[in-house]
């Protein structure tokens, strides 16, 4: 029964990324602006704008375009770039450890900001602990990435001078990127733990804990939190794919070296291989944690494998 479902998901996966691989290579190349006048720029002869663009295989068919592309990614090649002629694997090795260590701390800012919000307003109902909570929640989802961002940098880099305003100088640079991609992730999480909490609250078996004489922290914890923790993983499986499309703003803000800055770099460049590599990688990954977050209801709810 399990068996089957992972393959099932695996085979939707499939269909999934064929299908947005597909999107992508048409969008791009229907989207106005030639890589060729890009690289040669607007005073280069027809002789060499042809000559380079043969070069390139770019004077095909946009089909037979598209079936060497495919044909590629079967094999598990991304093809070269058009400006440096590097192979978009080595250009996309380089750049995912940045792109995923500041998901992971953007994720970490996240849960140490949402799990004490949103406990502390479930605990403390309708009064001025949950109103707080719930506005700073409420704040932390209206401000965007393209704002937040530089407030930060403003604020914190600039005015006080405490921490570096952008690059890869060492984790004080990891600050500022992390705290404007937690912070939106962070008022969502923490208002479905609110939620959760409170729901969870209100069950039998929480009152017998209590009847008991079980200590408070430890029903909140142990009990109660355990048993919120399903809906808050749906969130954080779905919101860390969502990190993913969220960094290419705030890599491009503070100059992260990670895959959304060569995304908006190649965009720019119409180096048409290394979008559609940037692309791909952020919806395999996107679909992987939903996945992989599926495949964990059933360890954290075992009831979950009876069905």
């Amino acid at each position: 029964m399990f068996l089957s479902y992972l393959l099932q998901r695996i085979t939707n996966a499939i269909f999934i990324v064929f299908g947005i691989t597909t999107l992508v290579f048409l969008l791009i190349h229907i989207v106005p602006g030639d890589p060729v006048e890009v690289m040669l720029g607007e005073t280069a002869s027809i002789s060499d704008r042809k000559t380079l663009r043969e070069s390139m295989g770019l004077d095909l068919p946009l089909f037979q375009q598209w079936t060497h592309y495919i044909s590629g990614l079967i094999r598990f090649d991304l093809g070269n770039s058009l400006h440096s002629r590097q192979a978009v694997s080595e250009m996309l090795l380089d750049r995912i450890p940045a792109t995923l260590i500041l998901s992971i701390s953007s994720l970490l800012t996240a849960m140490l900001i949402a799990f004490p919000l949103g406990i502390l307003a479930a605990l403390y109902k309708d009064t001025w602990c949950d109103h707080s909570a719930m506005f700073v929640a409420m704040l932390g989802v209206s401000i965007p990435n393209f704002v937040m961002g530089p407030l930060l940098m403003l604020v914190l880099a600039l005015w006080l001078g405490w921490l570096p305003v952008n690059g890869s100088q060492g984790w004080p640079s990891l600050i500022l990127p992390s705290i404007t991609l937690g912070t939106a992730l962070a008022a969502i999480l923490s208002r479905m733990i609110r939620a959760s909490m409170l729901e969870v609250l209100q069950e039998d078996y929480i009152r017998a804990a209590r009847a008991r004489g079980l200590k408070p922290m430890r029903i909140y914890c142990l009990h109660a939190m355990s048993n919120a923790a399903l809906p808050v993983i749906t969130i954080l499986g779905m919101q860390f794919g969502a990190l993913l499309a969220g960094a290419v703003i705030t890599e491009t803000i503070f100059s992260w070296p990670g895959i959304g800055q060569l995304l908006i770099e190649s965009i720019e460049k119409r180096d048409y291989p290394i979008v559609q590599a940037c692309i791909l990688l952020i919806s395999v990954t996107y679909i992987l944690v939903n996945l992989l977050t599926d495949m964990l209801y059933t360890i954290i709810d075992p009831r979950l494998k009876l069905k």
